[in-house]
């Protein structure tokens, strides 16, 4: 899945980013994915859960990838 997000704001939760572009099924399941290691952004490993993601930045993992606008 290739996906582009458009920020409405300066930036977005990771966690938030993941279960609004259906990764995840909700914020909890995102935590824990993401905790497993599962999300790169920008080509690396990102273990924070609330890591600001912003326009420009690239998320990605096993079958997916999301550009942020």
């Amino acid at each position: 899945m290739k996906e582009t997000f458009e920020l409405n704001s300066d930036y977005i939760p990771l966690c938030d980013l993941l279960k609004y572009c259906y990764v995840t099924e909700s914020g909890g399941a995102a935590k824990h994915f993401i905790a497993e290691g599962n999300v790169r952004v920008d080509g690396e490993v990102e273990l924070r859960k609330a890591c600001k993601i912003r326009a420009g930045q690239v998320v990605s993992g096993d079958g997916f990838e999301i550009r942020v606008v």
